[in-house]
Formats: C-alpha cells, sequence, structure tokens
C-alpha cells in the first residue's frame, strides 16, 4: 500500500503564491515519478507538473513559469510552488506517485484563488 498525503491548499488572493507538499509513505522502493495534477468539476484532470526519477521536470502549457516542482528524495516528498496565481488555478490538487507502473493518487487539496 502507498499512502499520499497532500498540504499547503488554501484561500489566496490573484497574484499572491502558495506551496503545496505531498508526502508519500508506505510500500516505496527507490526513486519514482512524482506529479501534480488539478481538477475542476466538470473538467478532465490536466497534468500541473511532474518530476522524473532522475528530476527531469515537465509542466502543463498553462504553467507560463508561474509554478515549480521539487522534490525531496529523502522524505519521499514532491512540492509545488505556485506564484502568480489567478482565479483559473482555482481547483482541487492531486499528488500522484507511479510506482512499477501502477498510479497512485492522493485525496487532494483545495485551492482557491480569489478576493
Amino acid at each position: 500500500q502507498v499512502q499520499l498525503v497532500e498540504s499547503g491548499g488554501g484561500l489566496v488572493q490573484p497574484g499572491g503564491s502558495l506551496r503545496l507538499s505531498c508526502a508519500a509513505s508506505g510500500s516505496i522502493l527507490g526513486i519514482n515519478p512524482m506529479a501534480w495534477y488539478r481538477q475542476v468539476p466538470g473538467k478532465v484532470r490536466e497534468l500541473v507538473a511532474e518530476v522524473t526519477a532522475t528530476g527531469r521536470t515537465n509542466y502543463g502549457g498553462f504553467v507560463k513559469g508561474r509554478f515549480t516542482i521539487s522534490r525531496d528524495n529523502a522524505k519521499n516528498t514532491v512540492y509545488l510552488q505556485m506564484n502568480n496565481l489567478n482565479p483559473t488555478d482555482t481547483a482541487v490538487y492531486y499528488c500522484n506517485i507511479v510506482i512499477r507502473f501502477t498510479d497512485y493518487w492522493g485525496k487532494g487539496t483545495l485551492v482557491t484563488v480569489s478576493s
């Protein structure tokens, strides 16, 4: 079993910043790809950012340099620093880890960008 626990969501004003964290625990061997996705009700879950086992990163097209994904392998933790947030970033953000071709998901953390 693998557990993912996200934290750091909340309400922020447009132009503000948030840092999300996701700690993975359980049956984890080695370093595995991790990612952040987000979903708005009625829409498809979309990739926000991903980081491979070797540290390569990839971002969704809407990020445009505003977000940074990073990881602490010793803690099995992935972070998402989000800057210059706007109302269209409002969504539930989900943490993802892929272990032996199996996807595991956290329960999500809500990010609301509003004045």
